[in-house]
């Protein structure tokens, strides 16, 4: 049974529109899933433009039409902000609106089944605070949107390697006083149940250490012999092949080496710019923790190369691949 994937064409200010376009031009790719494409068919008819690409979709007025065996790939239109009010390469509230409300529908249709997974090309935070977002990120907000309590954690994915991390958005100031036992185990658990769910039998997980050299025995800082090191030993106690804490300088080189499926970084910035360093045009973000498959190019909405067709469609290939095993996944443990 092919899972059935909702697409989202992002902010309509930013190169969302064309890089979905470009995605449904790879005939090859698309027929992995059964695809819908949720939002304003007068941004993806604009995306088709500065892509180059040709083609129309079947349009359905009801999700549910399309899911009992409608068309594929087919568009669900939701008409939002005329396309003329809105200036591309520049965030702003309607184009933010339209996101928040795409967004909506979408989860809707994957709280009743309709869709398994959802695969959305870039949203800019600046647009969608001006819309009224209401928390720190698309995470959060979509977690209160279906009324997820448990813990959840943004993911990046460059192939087959993982990278979550303890803190997230949060001042570098304050990464030291956030980062708990009880915080790591969590970041670890969370990592290692997304792997699982995408298919990976038994995920080995690398930790980092915070400081240089991963504190050099105390020399440098405690955090990894007081809260990481404990952390690591409870994570294999709940049997999760965790290891570390490593000097974040090395821990990636040993994961490209092929000895981790997955690292676990204490802030933001350890684990971002390694991954995008290794492979910025591939890399994908994963809002883990839910109970819903959600995908995403980890670049953004990319203003200054808006309307010029020059985008790099891989990433969003890449988390259109990712959405689709891991909804495979989770509809075959369903079974």
């Amino acid at each position: 049974m092919l899972p059935k994937i909702g697409v989202l064409l992002g902010d309509p200010c930013g190169i969302g529109p064309e890089l979905v376009a470009k995605l449904l031009a790879d005939e090859t790719l698309i027929a992995r899933a059964r695809v819908l494409v949720i939002g304003d068919g007068r941004y993806l008819a604009a995306g088709r433009s500065v892509a180059g690409t040709e083609g129309q979709l079947p349009v359905y007025k009801a999700a549910q039409a399309w899911a009992a065996g409608g068309q594929t790939p087919a568009l669900l239109d939701l008409r939002a902000a005329d396309p003329e009010a809105l200036t591309p390469g520049t965030a702003m509230e309607p184009a933010g609106r339209a996101v928040l409300d795409c967004l909506r529908f979408a989860l809707k249709l994957a709280q009743d089944g309709t869709i398994d997974a959802i695969c959305f090309a870039p949203f800019n935070k600046q647009a969608m605070h001006m819309a009224g977002l209401g928390f720190d990120d698309e995470l959060q907000f979509v977690a209160n949107e279906i009324g997820f309590g448990g813990p959840v954690s943004e993911f990046n994915v460059l192939e087959k390697l993982w990278t979550g991390r303890v803190t997230s958005h949060i001042p570098l100031a304050k990464v030291s006083e956030s980062i708990t036992r009880e915080g790591v185990v969590e970041a670890v658990r969370l990592i290692s149940g997304a792997l699982t769910a995408s298919g990976v039998a038994r995920p080995r997980i690398g930790v980092a250490g915070l400081n240089p050299h991963a504190g050099d025995g105390g020399v440098f800082g405690r955090e990894e012999i007081d809260v990481i090191a404990p952390a690591v030993v409870e994570a294999k106690a709940a049997g999760i092949a965790a290891d570390g804490p490593f000097p974040a300088d090395i821990v990636f080189r040993r994961a490209q080496a092929g000895e981790f499926d997955a690292i676990i970084s204490m802030y933001h910035d350890q684990g971002q710019i390694a991954m995008k360093l290794m492979g910025f045009e591939r890399g994908v973000t994963v809002l883990g923790g839910l109970p819903i498959p959600l995908t995403t190019p980890a670049h953004g909405t990319a203003f200054d190369i808006v309307g010029r067709g020059i985008a790099n469609p891989e990433a969003t290939r890449q988390a259109f691949m990712v959405a689709c095993r891991m909804a495979k996944a989770r509809l075959s443990a369903a079974a």
